[in-house]
């Protein structure tokens, strides 16, 4: 066998302005992986990194060529947990980048078996939970109208961002707009212990489900503290990144939210999500902004999830990649008719 392997960065422009706590987002930049096999079959993958963790479309250029020659080197895509753990010990840090890897070599190792990739796990299509639609901060007759505009689409279980000086009106506004919507709030690290535990008692008014990550990574007192007097669950986004910080988490949150582009591959995600529940936590997959690329290998997660958060490619004005079907939030993963993660250039 001879794999070849190659990337490109594309630039992806959103449909809307997205604003959370910690600033504005217009464009989604991504790095697109491709590995082929010498029958030139080819799987693809894609790294959404994020500034907050450290990493940007530069590092990830810089990177992929020392990560892609281990792909070369040990030449077998179905060698996945054996890659994963050798692209760890040649860059440690980079999640994003050894993701974009894990997900095209997922992608190709199904392929070569003709099957979708929930299905090489051996998962149930049939229970998935259904994502959640994000509204990003704006003012608030815009997040009114985003909210009407969404509930119009067919999305009833909305994430709203908060992290403002009036949080309040926000979710009243979008309430009022979504009155049988499941609503989940994410304060992006933006609250103090003390502000969350009041903001628990306001949001359960509206009958908001959860609360994420409302205060900073590096309070884990604080978090600990808005856990123990919050009257909704609590869940850890920021301050869950990788297995190690599972344990440290347990005490201090309710839902474990992961995100692929934080803990660097499928197979690390698989663990994390065992790891988590093995602790008595629920478990949520989150995403960046990222095209289908990414997002599809994140829908076939799905049936090992208690909640999904996988909008990153449908807040897109443009993807030039089809994934798994997402019709009005429900991740059907039986809709797929293609092998691998589905993710394909119409």
């Amino acid at each position: 066998m001879s794999l070849s392997t190659s990337f490109e960065r594309i630039s992806l422009p959103l449909e809307n302005p997205f604003t959370i706590a910690r600033g504005t987002q217009t464009h989604a930049e991504n790095v697109v992986v491709n590995i082929t096999d010498e029958g030139g079959m080819t799987g693809v993958g894609a790294a959404a990194p994020a500034g907050h963790y450290g990493e940007t479309v530069e590092t990830v250029e810089a990177v992929l060529p020392r990560l892609l020659s281990v792909v070369e080197r040990i030449d077998d895509p179905h060698a996945l947990e054996a890659i994963e753990r050798e692209l760890k010990h040649a860059v440690n840090d980079n999640p994003a980048a050894r993701c974009a890897i894990s997900i095209a070599l997922h992608d190709l190792a199904a392929k070569r078996l003709g099957v979708p990739l929930y299905k090489l796990w051996g998962l149930d299509a049939s229970q998935t939970p259904k994502t959640s639609f994000t509204i990003g901060l704006d003012e608030t007759d815009v997040v009114r109208e985003k909210t009407a505009d969404a509930v119009k689409a067919g999305y009833d279980v909305l994430k709203i961002k908060l992290g403002t000086d009036r949080d309040e009106e926000l979710i009243s506004a979008v309430r009022d707009e979504a009155p049988d919507a499941t609503i989940r709030v994410d304060a992006n690290e933006a609250w103090t212990p003390r502000e969350t535990v009041q903001m628990s008692h306001v949001l359960a008014e509206y009958g908001v489900e959860f609360i994420e990550q409302p205060v900073p990574a590096e309070n884990p007192s604080g978090l600990k503290f808005a856990y123990e007097r919050s009257v909704l669950p609590i869940a850890a986004d920021e301050s869950c990144i990788t297995l190690e910080d599972i344990p440290q988490i347990a005490d201090k949150a309710d839902i474990a939210n992961l995100k692929l582009m934080k803990c660097g591959g499928l197979y690390e995600a698989q663990r994390m999500i065992h790891t988590a529940h093995a602790h008595g936590m629920e478990v949520m997959l989150g995403c960046m902004v990222e095209s289908n690329a990414a997002i599809a290998a994140g829908c076939h997660l799905a049936p090992l999830l208690d909640y999904a958060d996988l909008d990153g490619a449908l807040l897109l004005a443009d993807d030039p990649y089809d994934g798994v079907p997402l019709p009005n939030g429900e991740i059907d993963l039986t809709g797929i008719d293609r092998p691998g993660i589905g993710a394909v250039q119409p």
